[in-house]
């Protein structure tokens, strides 16, 4: 990829959280293309007999996960897709729906669920038992969600269209609120971010962040767990909306994610702003840490 312009602000301000020069090179190379195993649908040796052409490679982190190699790029073309037999899906993008783990009996609630990767993953987890309520605010993307529950044989899930500030007086074992962001963890796959980001533009974002949050704690049950996730690497959207969390309830605990990948430690204190000590334990990667996106992922726990 050539010719990709870095804004001189963007450069300006990332240089301070890491190498500029490692992310903009692993920020405008091709994504390596993984696929996640649907287990309600098929076993993962039955699925690699079928892609024997392919190369499968294990994502280490997630067991149905797979990095794939071919002649082709287009794995969304392939019959295994349209089947439902393997979701397309990026590899740092499992890891928030294994973080939560949800039991078979659980009531889940995905608050912004659209296009459906990581309420397909529930929904495997938890074996097509217990409840999903999979949410989102915007009814294009509802369109998608329902055809890929469907397309993937999802039935322990409910799809409702609203926005996430509405949620009250629920007691949801489990909430997965991976939340709308900046995106600047994932430019390898839509360089257009790279055209859209601006400082005022993550602040507008941290406003909805910090009120989808506070919504999603308030509507955990006691010893409930929340994952907050994005796909960003900007502090404001992550170690901030975090320390917010921390600011606003004395009985939320971050707890430790003990994942085998390699890590970043999170950002405890930028631009004139100190987080709380807690955030040490969230989960930071970048897109040079393992070649994938970058995330940002937390484990909270109401005590």
């Amino acid at each position: 990829m050539e010719n990709i312009v870095f804004k001189d602000k963007f450069i300006e301000r990332y240089s301070k959280l890491t190498d500029i020069e490692d992310f903009k090179k692993y920020s405008t190379t091709f994504l390596r293309r993984s696929l996640r195993v649907n287990t309600l649908k098929i076993t993962i040796k039955e699925l690699k007999d079928r892609l024997k052409d392919w190369k499968l490679t294990q994502v280490p982190w997630c067991k149905e996960g797979f990095f794939i190699t071919g002649e082709r790029r287009d794995i969304g073309n392939l019959i295994e897709h349209a089947l439902g037999y393997v979701y397309i899906q990026e590899a740092a993008s499992m890891i928030p729906s294994i973080v939560l783990n949800p039991d078979k009996t659980d009531l889940v609630l995905d608050m912004a669920a659209a296009p459906g990767s990581k309420t397909t993953h529930l929904a495997s987890i938890m074996d097509n038992n217990g409840l999903i309520i999979a949410n989102d605010y915007d009814y294009k993307r509802i369109k998608a969600l329902g055809i890929n529950l469907q397309r993937c044989g999802v039935l322990n899930t409910i799809i409702t269209l609203q926005q996430g500030r509405f949620f009250k007086d629920f007691n949801f074992d489990k909430i997965l609120l991976d939340a709308p962001c900046s995106g600047t963890g994932a430019i390898r796959k839509s360089l257009k971010t790279l055209l859209s980001w601006n400082p005022n533009m993550v602040r507008r974002l941290a406003g909805t962040q910090r009120q989808l949050i506070k919504i999603a704690f308030e509507n955990l049950k006691e010893k409930g767990t929340l994952v907050y996730s994005t796909c960003s690497v900007e502090p404001e959207e992550n170690e901030a909306i975090v320390s917010y969390l921390l600011d606003t309830f004395d009985n939320a605990k971050i707890e430790k994610i003990n994942i085998d990948l390699k890590r970043t430690p999170p950002i405890l204190e930028f631009d004139n702003q100190k987080y709380r000590e807690e955030v040490k334990d969230c989960l930071r990667i970048w897109p040079q840490d393992n070649d994938t996106e970058g995330f940002f992922i937390t484990k909270i726990k109401k005590v």
